[in-house]
């Protein structure tokens, strides 16, 4: 029989177990064990509850955390919509928006996305790579132990296809698990010479034929927006990625209301931005199994509203959280910081700020992940407080003291 591993004890220990997948939720709907513990064996939860009684039950159990009584454990976080594989920064990109200019502006000058193309195309695999895995490390040190991973910042078939392949090799060398998405979609780029429609239409009939012979991707964005792709080609590439196989989510309402609509109209797996959603849109996603996934570090980067998460939420709507952490609009990459500060502007319980971070954000992957179980692989990071709430009570400035992936134990 393999070994057992019996984690705790915890003051508390936050299961996010039986809460509902779509709309509000109150704090008194967390199940919270106190004075508890999790037994792990071959990388999965094989028990959790009491710890005394976990302890008498599996005396054969190695012990470990049990130095300290001032600790919580809840599921690990999960980032659902981030764009960490890239080359060069964008400084100055930044220094132009406090100094007055705006996103649209700034990449209609010739900064934006299309400066981080030019210099993730000059990387190498490699390179991409070793920036892919000092960030996800970055993120195990937050307590995230998945990780959506985009490209779009290659927009041509040899630097799209780097970008995925050294997604695929980047997960192959770290615990934390990344999901490839494909956004060859993000702005047609400059060198491309035709349509918008006729880009898209060679994603489709030269680079996503390989993607899907290579198994680089399942997943496919396209950001639905003034200045990349107009509600009426990203419906016929959407229709026709979901032919191919695949999950299709979208970049919406980031600046203009509108394109929310077209994404729930298809079945997106997940709707993102939305920080200009509007009302018949909130509706919509009630009645919709469409997650509408925030990116609060897009409005602390560019310095604009946050999405209407209460309003969603009041409207049944399924609302995950995630960081956008980019070289561009969202350098923080920080989930604790954004999603507290979020929370705080929008009026949200703690229970949906830490559901938007764990289960629903599994679900805007379609992954059944950031829920503490029996039978369930074993994702938990743990804190030294005596109070789960202090998590975003001090936004962000609280670290994990350890996060647990199956069989493997990091400490910080």
């Amino acid at each position: 029989m393999s070994s057992k591993t019996l984690y705790g004890p915890f003051k508390q220990l936050l299961t996010m177990n039986g809460l509902p997948l779509k709309g509000s939720l109150k704090d008194e709907q967390l199940e919270i064990l106190t004075n508890a513990g999790i037994i792990v064996q071959d990388g999965k939860v094989l028990d959790l509850g009491s710890y005394s009684d976990l302890e008498n039950i599996h005396s054969d159990s190695e012990k470990t955390f049990n130095n300290n009584s001032e600790q919580i454990a809840l599921p690990s976080f999960i980032d659902c919509h981030t764009h960490i594989c890239w080359g060069g920064n964008r400084v100055n990109d930044y220094s132009m928006r406090v100094a007055g200019k705006s996103y649209l502006e700034i990449a209609a000058s010739g900064g934006g996305i299309s400066d981080t193309v030019t210099e993730t195309r000059k990387a190498s695999e490699d390179k991409l790579v070793e920036l892919i895995l000092d960030r996800a490390k970055q993120h195990l040190q937050r307590g995230i132990t998945t990780i959506e991973v985009k490209s779009g910042y290659g927009l041509n078939l040899d630097d799209e296809l780097k970008m995925l392949r050294a997604i695929k090799k980047a997960n192959e060398k770290i615990a934390v698990r990344l999901i490839p998405t494909f956004l060859g979609a993000h702005i047609k780029p400059k060198d491309f010479d035709g349509s918008h429609g006729e880009y898209l239409d060679f994603l489709l009939q030269e680079v996503v034929p390989i993607i899907v012979e290579e198994k680089l991707a399942t997943r496919a964005d396209i950001f639905v927006e003034e200045g990349a792709f107009d509600i009426d080609v990203a419906r016929i590439y959407a229709k026709n990625l979901k032919l191919k196989g695949f999950d299709v989510t979208m970049h919406v309402d980031q600046f203009h209301p509108g394109g929310s609509k077209l994404a729930i109209e298809e079945g997106s797996v997940s709707a993102d931005h939305l920080e200009f959603t509007d009302d018949e849109s909130c509706e919509l996603f009630g009645r919709s199994e469409t997650v509408a996934v925030a990116l609060p570090g897009a409005s602390l980067g560019l310095g604009m509203q946050f999405t209407p998460c209460r309003k969603l939420l009041d409207n049944n709507a399924c609302v995950a959280i995630a960081t956008d952490w980019n070289p561009g609009s969202a350098p923080m990459g920080d989930l604790i910081t954004q999603a507290a500060i979020l929370g705080a502007s929008e009026k949200l319980t703690i229970a949906e700020t830490l559901a938007g971070i764990t289960f629903r954000a599994a679900r805007a992957l379609r992954i059944e992940e950031g829920i503490l179980r029996k039978g369930d692989e074993a994702a938990f990071t743990v804190f030294e407080t005596d109070d789960f709430r202090n998590i975003f009570y001090q936004q962000g400035q609280l670290k994990p003291s350890a996060t647990i992936i199956g069989g493997d134990s990091f400490e910080f």
